[in-house]
């Protein structure tokens, strides 16, 4: 298809506005920039659904080395020590920019900021606005300051299918709208497009959360990393609704216990009971789930009818199930929540292909490891945007205009894979049924196609799951339930993906006796 490319002169396109986007963007302010956003601002991404929090060491018995160590603990030995304490290091003061930008957090009687606790770690360090809501306001206010930004361009309902690279560069987004599609001439492309959890059946994220900026970055060339890490929530709330209602772990920060069906506590004689790390509770619960039973939530005897004062939005989402929090116990399940693998990154957020970042939950920076600690996220892409944006602006400006002549691809659909995926890389996996799941995939994500991207996607988590053979954080095998003690971060590309794939799909997997 022959687009005709009117020249934005070279500003950088932002693909995504949640959170990590338009932080970006006003981090980049004064410097032009163009947003893309595959929906109406405010919606669609996974940054409004956040009930928890931001991390950071603000608390009198609190400081940064303690932070650090609960992050390197929860990473389960993949974490980057230097990207922790640097992060960690910036936590704070990413909370005074937010307040900036007009986030009202919340506070106690006295003033202070009211600080939560959260599995994992070992003190209140959770900074929360309007209870648990964190993700709801944060939007709300960045977007009121993205509007009053004459500096930001905003394209709505357009979004990215293909990053063009000539070169080795980065030299035109190619976009498409209601209108059509068009291509962006920029040297300049940061990727801001969330996680993957779209390609569950279970999942806290959004149906289009699946992956996307994972696979521009991987047909343009760039190297992923950790991929095969995904975190299930433990508690998210069973029922029909999709993307599933997250029951946050402040819940069980308060107190709450996880329960059967008879009413019996099944964490009591785990170390960190409810507050261990997420893995550790998410298998907890798909255990009790896998012999038959149901699992719930009971915070009657910690909150009771203070629940709907302390957690307003669950004890609405709650009312609409047909629950009643401060006298039910609430019907939970683990579902996939967060990708701690990514494009690999640098300190400043840059690829391997040169003129492209990614920041958030799309961006693989060292800080999670195998298994990310609650609330780290938020605060990492707040910290990193202002990272990202002090690197896209000091890099070279080359001004130029493309007539671009490239194949636009159908609008992505993860629908068809959903249950291979969710069968094959859920909580607990196993050699056989993911070789299985990489023959399945592969015909899909070697062709242009609706499930070509998302295809492609699974395919790569699946080729670094087989890879790791072992069990570590997020990552659980049944066939390797043993840690490897000289494992390593793993590293991809599409075409070292799709060379292992083919080379899989030629032999039987090995069946288990």
């Amino acid at each position: 298809m022959s687009l005709d490319v009117h020249d934005i002169a070279g500003a950088p396109v932002i693909i995504g506005s949640g959170i990590a986007g338009m932080m970006t963007a006003l981090r980049l302010a004064p410097e032009p920039v163009v947003l893309l956003s595959n929906a109406q601002l405010g919606t669609g991404s996974c940054s409004e659904l956040a009930q928890g929090g931001l991390a950071a060491s603000l608390g009198r018995d609190d400081g940064p080395e303690l932070h650090v160590g609960d992050t390197l603990a929860a990473g389960d030995g993949l974490c980057e020590e230097t990207t922790v304490r640097r992060t960690v290091r910036a936590a704070p003061e990413a909370i005074k920019t937010l307040e900036r930008f007009g986030v009202a957090f919340d506070r106690r009687a006295d003033g202070a900021l009211r600080l939560g606790l959260e599995a994992a770690h070992s003190q209140r360090r959770i900074v929360h606005a309007a209870g648990d809501a964190t993700g709801r306001e944060l939007v709300s206010a960045l977007i009121a300051a993205v509007r009053r930004t004459p500096s930001i361009t905003i394209l709505e309902n357009v979004e990215a299918r293909r990053l063009i690279v000539e070169g080795g560069s980065i030299v035109a987004v190619v976009a498409a709208g209601h209108t059509g599609a068009v291509a962006l001439p920029t040297r300049r492309a940061v990727l801001a497009t969330g996680g993957i959890g779209g390609l569950f059946c279970y999942s806290t994220n959004p149906p289009g959360s699946w992956g996307h900026g994972l696979a521009l970055a991987a047909w343009a060339g760039a190297e992923l990393a950790d991929l095969e890490f995904v975190q299930f929530h433990p508690t998210a709330l069973d029922g029909p609704r999709r993307p599933m209602p997250l029951v946050s772990e402040a819940v069980r920060g308060e107190g709450a216990v996880l329960i059967d069906e008879r009413g019996e506590r099944f964490l009591a004689e785990t170390p960190g009971g409810e507050l261990a790390p997420r893995d550790v509770v998410a298998r907890a619960v798909w255990r009790q789930l896998a012999a038959g039973r149901r699992v719930f939530l009971d915070a009657r005897q910690c909150l009771g009818p203070r629940f709907g004062e302390r957690f307003p939005a669950i004890a609405d989402l709650c009312r609409k199930a047909g629950v009643d929090p401060a006298t039910d116990p609430i019907p939970v399940r683990p579902a996939a929540h967060y990708h701690m693998g990514g494009v690999a990154v640098d300190a400043t957020g840059r690829s391997s292909v040169e003129g492209l970042w990614a920041c958030g939950e799309v961006a693989r920076t060292g800080l999670h490891g195998a298994n990310r600690l609650a609330s780290n996220s938020l605060t990492e892409l707040v910290v990193t945007a202002s990272w990202v944006a002090e690197s896209v602006a000091g890099a070279s400006l080359t001004r130029r205009r493309h007539i671009c002549s490239t194949f636009v691809p159908p609008r992505p659909d993860p629908s068809a894979i959903r249950a291979v995926v969710s069968a094959a890389l859920g909580i607990i996996r196993h050699g056989e049924t993911m070789h299985e799941a990489v023959t399945t995939l592969l015909p899909s994500a070697a062709h242009d196609s609706a499930g070509s991207g998302p295809a492609l996607v699974a395919l790569m988590i699946a080729i670094a799951a087989l890879r790791r053979e072992e069990s570590r954080g997020a990552h659980c095998r049944s066939d390797f339930p043993s840690r490897d003690a000289d494992a390593r971060s793993s590293r991809l590309t599409l075409s070292s993906a799709l060379q292992a794939a083919a080379a899989l799909s030629c032999r039987a997997p090995v069946r288990s006796t």
